[in-house]
C-alpha cells in the first residue's frame, strides 16, 4: 500500500509516527548502549575474581601449584576464566561499534532526512492554501461586482419607468455619464467573472497535482524513510544476537579448556607429591627396650642413703621419661599451652616435694635438659629459620631444596654464558667492519657478564657443597635402623649455616609447635647442695662417634665435630639426650640422633 494514495490527508499523524519511530531507534541504542557497559562490568569483575586467586609470583601458594594437580587444574580454570572475561570485553567492544556508533549516525541521517520531506510538504500545503485563498479572494471579488451592476441595473430602470420624474431629471439621468457606469459596472462584473473562472481552473488543476502527484511523491519518500529505519533496525537486533554468536566457540574453548583441567587431576600423583613434600629421610625408630625396675624394690635402707646414692652406679631412670616419646605425627597433638602447662606442673611438683636422696642427680640431670631445650628452643627461632643452605628443613627436603637452587643457578650460567657469546660474536663483527660499531665498547658488558658468570659459578659451588654434605650425611634405607631419640626433633631443627643442628625437642620427649610461647616459661630457680655440685667422675660406658656437627651454646651441652670420637659417660635415658667427655674437663649432653653409639660392658675411666 501507498502512503500517497490511502494516507493523502493524514500528513500531521504520518508526522507523529515517524517522530516515534526515531525515538524508537534512539530508546533501542539506549538499551545496546546499556547492555555493553553491563558487559564491560560484568568482564571486569570476572577479571579481578581470576586475579584475586591467582598465587602470588614466587610464593608458596605458587609452588604448591606447581606441585600438585588440582591446583594446576584450578590454575588453569582461573586462566580460561580470564580469557571468558576477554570475550565479553570484545561482546561490548562489537556491540559499540557496530551497532551503537552505527544507529547513533544514523539517526542523524533519519532526522534530517525526514525534517526535508516534511518541510516539502508544508510546502505544497502552504501553496494549496494560497491557491485556495485566491480563488475565493477573486470568488467574493466577483459576487460582490455581480451586486453592484445589479443594483446599478435596477436603479436605472426604477428611475426610466416613473411618470412623476420630471423631463430634466429624465434628461439628467439618462445622461452620458450614466450611461458609462452602468455599462462599467457591467464590464467589471464580467471582468470578476473571468478572473474567477480563472482561477478556479488553475485552484483545480493544482489541487490535482497537490494530491495525486506532489503529496503522493513526498509521503512515497517518507515511506521508504521508514521502511528502510525499519529495516535498519532488524538488522541491529541481529548483529545484536551475532555479537554473541561470535564468542561462542571461544568461549566453548574456554569451557573445555576448564574442562580438561579438572580431567586432569591425578589423586594419586598428589598423593605421592605429599610424600616428596614431606618426607624427612629419617628412619622410624627402632624398638623401645625393657627397663627393669624391680632391681630398686631389692634395694635396702642404706643403698638410699647418700653416700651410697653418690658412690654407686647412676640412677634409675624416670618412668616419665620414657613415656614421653612421641611419633613425628603426633607434634601438634600437644597445644603450646598444655606443654606448657605440662612442665610448669613437673617443675612445680619437684618444687614442692621431698624427693630420696638417690633420685637428685636424675632429677638435676631433667631439669638442666628442660632448661637446655628451652634455650635451644629460642635459639632456633632467631637463627635456625630461613637460612641461605636451608638447614631450617629436613634433610630429604633441604636436599631438594639445594638441588633445585643448584638447577636454577645452572641455568642462569647457561644464560650468561650465550649473552657472552653473542657478545663475543658481535665484538668480532665489530672488528672486521668498524663502520658499524666499536669494538671496545662491548668490553664493559663482556667484563659484566664475565663477573656475573663467576659469581654465580662460586655460588653453584657453595651450593653443590652443601647437596654432597647432605647427600652424604643421609642415612641409607638398607642400613640397620639407628636409635633416633629425636627424629621428630631433626625434622624441624637442622643445622644452621655454619652446618650445626640446634634442637628442639625437650629431653622428655615432648614437642612444642610455638618456641615463643614455651619461651616464656618461667622457670624457677633451683639450687643444689654444693655436695652434690662435686659429684664424682661418672665412669665412661662406651665410646661414640659424631655423625653431624652440632654446636652445643646452651648451658649444660657440649659442642662436637663431625666424626669426632667422644667417651660415653650416661647413655639415652629416653629424652633424646646422650651425656659424653671429651676429657676431665669438658662434658655434657649432645642429641642421641647425632651420634653413634658403641657400648662397652668394660668401660674405662676418663
Amino acid at each position: 500500500m501507498s502512503w500517497g494514495i490511502e494516507l493523502w490527508d493524514q500528513f500531521d499523524n504520518l508526522e507523529k509516527h515517524t517522530q516515534w519511530g526515531i525515538e524508537f531507534v534512539e530508546r533501542y541504542t539506549k538499551f545496546v548502549k546499556e547492555r555493553s557497559e553491563i558487559e564491560l562490568s560484568y568482564a571486569k569483575q570476572i577479571r579481578n575474581l581470576s586475579k584475586k586467586y591467582q598465587p602470588k609470583k614466587n610464593s608458596k601458594e605458587e609452588e604448591e601449584n606447581n606441585k600438585y594437580s588440582a591446583c594446576r587444574a584450578f590454575l588453569s580454570t582461573l586462566n580460561e576464566l580470564n580469557d571468558y572475561a576477554g570475550q565479553h570485553e570484545v561482546i561490548a567492544e562489537n556491540l559499540t561499534s557496530q551497532i551503537i556508533s552505527e544507529l547513533t549516525r544514523y539517526i542523524q541521517e533519519l532526522k534530517a532526512e525526514r525534517k526535508s520531506h516534511f518541510h516539502d510538504g508544508r510546502k505544497a500545503q502552504q501553496h494549496i492554501e494560497n491557491s485556495w485563498k485566491q480563488l475565493e479572494s477573486s470568488k467574493r471579488r466577483f459576487e460582490r461586482e455581480c451586486k453592484e451592476a445589479d443594483r446599478a441595473q435596477q436603479y436605472f430602470e426604477k428611475m426610466d419607468s416613473d411618470i412623476n420624474v420630471t423631463k430634466a431629471d429624465v434628461e439628467k439621468r439618462c445622461s452620458h455619464k450614466a450611461r458609462q457606469q452602468a455599462q462599467m459596472r457591467h464590464q467589471i462584473a464580467a471582468d470578476s467573472k473571468t478572473e474567477y473562472a480563472s482561477y478556479l481552473q488553475k485552484f483545480n488543476q493544482e489541487q490535482n497535482d497537490h494530491y495525486h502527484t506532489l503529496i503522493p511523491h513526498i509521503f512515497q519518500k517518507i515511506q521508504e524513510m521508514e521502511e528502510r529505519r525499519i529495516e535498519r533496525v532488524g538488522e541491529s537486533m541481529k548483529t545484536f544476537a551475532e555479537v554473541d554468536r561470535q564468542v561462542l566457540p571461544i568461549v566453548g574453548k574456554c569451557l573445555d579448556g576448564m574442562t580438561k583441567g579438572a580431567e586432569s587431576i591425578e589423586p594419586k600423583h598428589d598423593s605421592s607429591q605429599v610424600v616428596e613434600s614431606y618426607k624427612s629421610g629419617f628412619e622410624p625408630p627402632g624398638d623401645v627396650e625393657f627397663e627393669d625396675y624391680s632391681q630398686a624394690m631389692k634395694r635396702t635402707a642404706s643403698e638410699c642413703s647418700l653416700s651410697n646414692s653418690r658412690a654407686e652406679s647412676k640412677p634409675d631412670k624416670p618412668t616419665g621419661k620414657s613415656k614421653g616419646k612421641l611419633w613425628p605425627f603426633m607434634k601438634k597433638s600437644k597445644s603450646p599451652k598444655q606443654h606448657k602447662e605440662a612442665l610448669t606442673l613437673r617443675l612445680n611438683d619437684f618444687m614442692a616435694s621431698k624427693p630420696k636422696m638417690h633420685c637428685f642427680r636424675s632429677l638435676k640431670r631433667g631439669l638442666s635438659l628442660k632448661l637446655i631445650t628451652l634455650n635451644a628452643q629460642v635459639r632456633s627461632l632467631i637463627e635456625g629459620a630461613g637460612s641461605e643452605d636451608f638447614s631450617h628443613l629436613p634433610p630429604e627436603q633441604r636436599r631438594k631444596k639445594l638441588q633445585a637452587k643448584v638447577d636454577d643457578i645452572n641455568k642462569d650460567i647457561e644464560k650468561e654464558m650465550d649473552k657472552k657469546d653473542a657478545l663475543i660474536k658481535m665484538k668480532d663483527v665489530y672488528v672486521k667492519n668498524p663502520h658499524m660499531g666499536d669494538p671496545s665498547s662491548v668490553d664493559p658488558r663482556l667484563a659484566e657478564t664475565g663477573q656475573n658468570i663467576e659469581k654465580l659459578q662460586l655460588e653453584a659451588q657453595k651450593f653443590e657443597g652443601w647437596l654432597a654434605e647432605v647427600e652424604g650425611r643421609m642415612p641409607v634405607k638398607s642400613e640397620p635402623p639407628q636409635r633416633q631419640s629425636v627424629l621428630y626433633e631433626t625434622q624441624n631443627s637442622v643445622p644452621s649455616n655454619d652446618n650445626c643442628a640446634q634442637d628442639r625437642e625437650s629431653p622428655d620427649g615432648s614437642y612444642t609447635e610455638e618456641q615463643s610461647s614455651e619461651a616464656q616459661i618461667k622457670v624457677p630457680n633451683v639450687e643444689f647442695d654444693d655436695e652434690f655440685d662435686d659429684e664424682e667422675t661418672l665412669p665412661t660406658i662406651g665410646t661414640c662417634k659424631a655423625l653431624y656437627c652440632f654446636e652445643g651454646n646452651n648451658e649444660g651441652t657440649i659442642s662436637v665435630m663431625e666424626g669426632e670420637l667422644l667417651y660415653v659417660i650416661e647413655e639415652d635415658k629416653g629424652d633424646g639426650w646422650t651425656r659424653v667427655r671429651r676429657n676431665e674437663e669438658e662434658e655434657g649432653y649432645v642429641p642421641t640422633s647425632y651420634v653413634e653409639v658403641f657400648l662397652d660392658t668394660n668401660g674405662k675411666d676418663a
